[in-house]
């Protein structure tokens, strides 16, 4: 949805919560997410269980992050929308091959992951405004003498099953005519064994996940980026296709956050400062794509 139709649901919206509590089972009752969160008494929070600074476990073994704690601000909201102060929150782990069906069976009611929005995804599920803007590339050994994408030709390459960077290693070797053998492995975790135990020559993903795994290797200094970037992704939370008025409450808490400072300091805490559980600093400041979003929420896809 273009900021034209967000808007028109928008002040939908705007006029229900001016009534908030006689409006709380209208809301419910126009919104299949909402009336299954009232009905049920909690929210279920589809999480990842290792895409750094986004969604993952921290040292508790309980799910933390910058999408996580954006998701903390949208429960709260929910929580006053539907009057339910005392709604539980449960957490259902995901990986690339099943949060979208997960979201479609309504077994979580939104993904708080790293989630790319393309058009693809959005015949299947619903994205928030954008909440961070990526490229994929290639991360490689810094002593397997690889310097550019040319010379991966023939090589061994890894990409995580279900994820946007399938897509995009397949056009690069048919493009660039490089013979990939191209490996998809079950999740990121798996991806990166790969790559370190030289199973694989590279492992291509967005640059920031990529980021996330290398500051929490042993040694990230034996890991280096390939020069070679590709196309700019949107990153959005998840949830059931055309719920407006669900899609409205999140696009609504996000904008407010970005318009009043709260979601740069939340980026801040989670991109240039050191994160949990290891102290890594990914010192991935702010980007000019991003800064754009910020200052004119959208979920447009080039």
């Amino acid at each position: 949805m273009h900021m034209t139709g967000f808007a028109r649901v928008w002040g939908v919206l705007s006029g229900l919560a001016a009534a908030a509590t006689f409006a709380a089972p209208s809301i419910a009752a126009d919104s299949p997410t909402l009336a299954r969160i009232k009905s049920s008494g909690a929210i279920t929070i589809g999480h990842r269980e290792a895409s750094i600074p986004f969604s993952y476990l921290g040292p508790d073994q309980k799910p933390i992050g910058f999408s996580m704690d954006l998701c903390a601000a949208i429960v709260e909201r929910v929580k006053t929308e539907l009057n339910l102060p005392n709604l539980a929150v449960k957490y259902t782990p995901v990986n690339s091959s099943n949060r979208i069906p997960l979201i479609q069976s309504g077994t979580i009611d939104i993904e708080c992951g790293g989630t790319a929005n393309d058009r693809k995804r959005q015949e299947q599920v619903s994205f928030s405004v954008a909440t961070f803007v990526s490229q994929p590339r290639w991360l490689v050994k810094a002593d397997s003498g690889l310097k550019t994408a040319g010379d991966l030709k023939g090589k061994t390459i890894v990409v995580t099953q279900g994820s946007n960077a399938v897509g995009f290693a397949q056009g690069v070797n048919a493009k660039e005519q490089l013979g990939f053998n191209i490996v998809q492995a079950k999740d990121h975790a798996e991806s990166f064994l790969m790559l370190n135990t030289g199973r694989a020559a590279a492992f291509m993903e967005d640059d920031i996940l990529l980021a996330g795994l290398k500051a929490a290797a042993p040694k990230p200094d034996a890991l280096i980026f390939l020069p070679e970037g590709y196309a700019k992704i949107y990153y959005g939370l998840m949830f059931t296709k055309g719920d407006a008025p669900f899609k409205a409450l999140v696009d609504d808490v996000l904008s407010k956050q970005m318009a009043s400072g709260q979601f740069e300091k939340t980026y801040a805490k989670w991109f240039t400062r050191a994160i949990p559980p290891k102290g890594e600093n990914l010192a991935f400041p702010l980007t000019d794509e991003l800064q754009q979003r910020i200052a004119h929420p959208s979920d447009a896809v080039d």
